[in-house]
C-alpha cells in the first residue's frame, strides 16, 4: 500500500513538473512572439532650439561694368568667380557686325542733320516774315495815327467855327435888341419888332444845335481815333509776341549728339581691334553677356567691391525664422573652416516665396570670398519644462498628439504588460525632445522604441533595463 502511494505521489510530482515545464515553454514561446519595447520616463529639462542652415557668401556691394549696348560678343574672356584687374580683357566684339551698325548710325546721323537743317531754314524764313509783318504794322500804325489826328483836328475846327458863329450872332442880337427905327427912318411897329426877335431866336437856336453837333462830332472823332490807334498798336504787339516754345530743334540736336557719341565710341573700339577691357578691378560676381549674344543696355558685369566686407546670405523656413531674430548672435562656419562669431544684420520675407525668409550676416573684413558656402548655427536656450520626453516617444495622428505607456495586468500565463494610449499636448519641442502636458506622471513608463508596430491594447514584453 505504501509503495503504491509512493508511486502515485511520485507520478503526481512528475506530472506537475511536466506541466510546469510545459507552461514555462508555452510562456516562453508566447513571449518570444510579442513586440519588445523599451521605455523611458519623463524628465525636467530645458528645450534648447538649435537652427542650422546652409548659405553662401556674396559680395557686400557690387560695382556695375557697362559697355556700349548692341554689340555682338565674339568671344567671352571671363566668367563668374574670376578676379580681374583694371584693363583686363572682358570680351571681344564682332567687328564686321559693328561696322554694319556704324553704317546704320551714320545714316541715322545724316537724316537727323537734314531735319535740323530744315528746321533752322524754316525758322530763318519765319523770322524774316515776322520782321516784314512788324515793319508793315508799324507803318500802318503811323499812317493811321496821322489820318485820325487829321480827322480830330477837323472836328475841333468845326466846333470853333460853330462857337464863333454863335457868338457873332449873339453880339449882333444884343446890338439890335432896342432898335425901333427902320432903314428908311420910319419907326417899326410892334409886330415888326416881335417878328425880328423871333427870327433872331430861331437863328440862335439853329447855331446852338450846330455847335452841339460839332462837339459830338469832335468827341466821336477822338473816340474813333483812340480805338483805331489802339487796335493798330495791338497788331504790332501781337507780332512782337514770342513764338510758342518748340523743343523739336533741341531734341534733334540732342539726338544727333547721342548718335555722334556712339559713332565715336564704335570708332574707338575699332581702333582697339574689338577688345573690351574692364575699367576697374575685382571679383566677377555676375555675367550678363554670352558668346554670340548682344550687349544689353544695362550692366554687362557686376564686380565685388573689395572695399566693402562680404556678407553671408542664408535661406530660412518659417519654423527656423521663429527662432532666429534680428541682431541674434550666431556661429558661422565657412567651407568647413573654424567657426567664427557673427550677428544677424537683416531678415526679410521673400516676396516670390511667401513663408520663406532670407537672413544676411555681415562678415568681418577680409573674411570669405563670394561663392563660398557655409553653415550658420543659432542656439536658443528656451524654457525649462517639468515633463519632457524623446521625440521617438511622441506620435501624431489627425492633428492629435499621444504617447504609448506600459501598464501591467494579470493574464492566463500570469502578469503581462500591455500598451495604453494617452493623449497629450505639446508645449514646445526641438529636434530631440518634446515638452508634453497631459495624464502622464513621473512613474509612467513611456515607450520610446519597439521591435514591431504596436497599438493600443497590444501585449508587449519589456527589453532589459526597461
Amino acid at each position: 500500500m505504501d509503495k503504491r502511494r509512493k508511486r502515485i505521489v511520485a507520478g503526481l510530482a512528475v506530472f506537475m513538473a511536466f506541466m510546469w515545464l510545459c507552461t514555462l515553454v508555452s510562456k516562453s514561446i508566447y513571449a518570444s512572439k510579442l513586440p519588445m519595447v523599451s521605455t523611458t520616463r519623463t524628465e525636467s529639462k530645458y528645450i534648447e532650439h538649435i537652427v542650422e542652415a546652409e548659405g553662401i557668401v556674396e559680395a557686400g556691394a557690387k560695382l556695375p561694368v557697362t559697355v556700349l549696348s548692341g554689340l555682338r560678343v565674339e568671344e567671352l574672356a571671363v566668367q563668374t568667380g574670376d578676379r580681374i584687374e583694371e584693363g583686363d580683357l572682358l570680351f571681344t566684339v564682332d567687328l564686321e557686325d559693328m561696322k554694319q551698325i556704324m553704317e546704320e548710325q551714320e545714316l541715322a546721323a545724316q537724316k537727323v542733320q537734314l531735319q535740323i537743317d530744315e528746321i533752322v531754314h524754316n525758322k530763318e524764313l519765319a523770322q524774316n516774315q515776322k520782321a516784314l509783318e512788324e515793319a508793315r504794322a508799324r507803318e500802318d500804325y503811323d499812317a493811321l495815327a496821322r489820318y485820325q489826328d487829321t480827322l480830330v483836328g477837323r472836328a475841333a475846327e468845326g466846333v470853333v467855327q460853330a462857337e464863333e458863329a454863335l457868338e457873332e450872332l449873339q453880339a449882333e442880337n444884343r446890338a439890335h435888341e432896342g432898335d425901333w427905327e427902320r432903314e428908311d427912318g420910319e419907326r417899326k411897329t410892334e409886330e415888326e419888332m416881335e417878328a425880328e426877335r423871333k427870327a433872331r431866336e430861331q437863328e440862335e437856336e439853329r447855331l446852338k444845335q450846330e455847335l452841339q453837333a460839332a462837339a459830338y462830332a469832335e468827341a466821336d472823332a477822338r473816340w474813333n481815333r483812340d480805338n483805331t490807334i489802339k487796335d493798330a498798336g495791338r497788331k504790332v504787339e501781337d507780332i512782337l509776341q514770342e513764338d510758342k516754345a518748340d523743343a523739336t530743334l533741341a531734341v534733334y540736336r540732342s539726338e544727333l549728339a547721342a548718335v555722334q557719341e556712339k559713332i565715336a565710341a564704335y570708332q574707338e573700339i575699332v581702333e582697339q581691334e574689338g577688345r573690351i577691357t574692364s575699367p576697374l578691378g575685382g571679383m566677377v560676381t555676375d555675367v550678363y553677356v554670352q558668346t554670340g549674344g548682344r550687349v544689353p543696355d544695362t550692366a554687362s558685369f557686376l564686380l565685388a567691391d573689395d572695399e566693402v566686407p562680404c556678407q553671408f546670405r542664408v535661406p530660412l523656413t518659417k519654423e527656423q525664422k521663429s527662432y532666429v531674430n534680428l541682431n541674434d548672435d550666431v556661429k558661422l562656419q565657412l567651407d568647413g573652416r573654424k567657426k567664427i562669431d557673427a550677428k544677424v544684420d537683416y531678415i526679410e520675407e521673400n516676396e516670390n516665396m511667401p513663408g520663406t525668409y532670407t537672413a544676411l550676416l555681415r562678415l568681418p573684413e577680409e573674411t570669405g570670398t563670394p561663392g563660398l558656402s557655409g553653415k550658420m548655427t543659432c542656439s536658443k536656450a528656451g524654457d525649462k519644462y517639468p515633463c519632457c520626453v524623446s521625440l521617438l516617444a511622441l506620435h501624431e495622428e489627425n492633428d492629435r498628439n499621444f504617447v504609448y505607456v506600459v501598464n501591467e495586468r494579470e493574464g492566463i500565463l500570469g502578469t503581462e504588460y500591455y500598451v495604453e494610449e494617452i493623449t497629450v499636448s505639446v508645449a514646445d519641442k526641438n529636434d530631440n525632445l518634446a515638452a508634453i502636458e497631459g495624464a502622464v506622471t513621473d512613474e509612467s513608463r513611456i515607450i520610446d522604441s519597439s521591435t514591431k508596430e504596436i497599438k493600443k491594447g497590444d501585449v508587449v514584453r519589456l527589453s532589459d533595463g526597461s
